[in-house]
């Protein structure tokens, strides 16, 4: 089998790249890497060569190339059953897909509030946007419905590592980047979570980054 290729942005900034890059490890199959930094005046073009939709990740197969984390994971499940990277469980399967849909469309305020960037760690400051402070609490109350439903096996959140816990990985490292205050279920996600191989993998690849970009580095006021 040919290797997949996959088309990521900048590790410290692309929350979307960390969830296709993180599907795409959790099969264990051999890939190529191709880094388009963000904010510069060839990314989109370059980005283009790989997909009409003009955004990262891409994963290419061959001759079929699939973009939107979501469809990444799904392609991906599709083609490493062993790899697990769905709930076996019926219901817990649904539930992760349901939980991974609302990750990848929803928590606009989230999104605008606390970019990405896991190179850094600010001081922690007040949540005054009620937006905001609803789009947490409903991270946490999901991530702890999930956990009693169905973590009993393991430490995330269908017990066994899945593409559920790869899509919230993002909000772990901005949960962490602008320590926001967490309770201690949470709290033990994301240590679960910032422990798996690939997220530190992942991680450390994004600290050694050399690129800065401006809008991705300013201090949340």
């Amino acid at each position: 089998m040919a290797k997949f290729v996959l088309v990521i942005a900048n590790k410290a900034y692309s929350s979307w790249s960390m969830r296709g890059w993180l599907a795409l490890k959790a099969t264990g199959a051999p890939f190529d890497e191709v880094v388009i930094p963000l904010d510069r005046p060839e990314t989109r073009e370059r980005i283009l060569r790989y997909s009409p939709a003009a955004k990262v990740p891409v994963l290419v197969d061959g001759d079929v190339s699939i973009w939107e984390s979501l469809a990444i994971g799904e392609y991906l499940a599709e083609r490493f059953p062993a790899a697990h990277l769905w709930p076996e469980d019926a219901k817990a399967r649904a539930l992760a897909r349901a939980v991974s849909a609302e990750m990848h469309a929803g928590f606009m305020s989230l999104r605008r509030a606390m970019p990405m960037n896991c190179r850094v760690s600010y001081p922690p400051r007040p949540i005054k946007d009620p937006e905001l402070a609803a789009d947490i609490a409903r991270i946490e109350a999901l991530w702890a419905d999930c956990r009693a439903r169905f973590g009993a096996g393991g430490p995330y959140l269908f017990g066994r590592y899945s593409l559920a816990d790869a899509m919230f990985a993002p909000v772990v490292t901005r949960f962490t980047t602008y320590q926001v205050p967490v309770g201690a279920g949470t709290a033990a996600y994301m240590k679960a979570i910032h422990a798996h191989p690939h997220v530190a993998e992942w991680l450390a690849e994004a600290r050694a980054e050399t690129e800065r970009i401006e809008k991705y580095e300013a201090p949340p006021p």
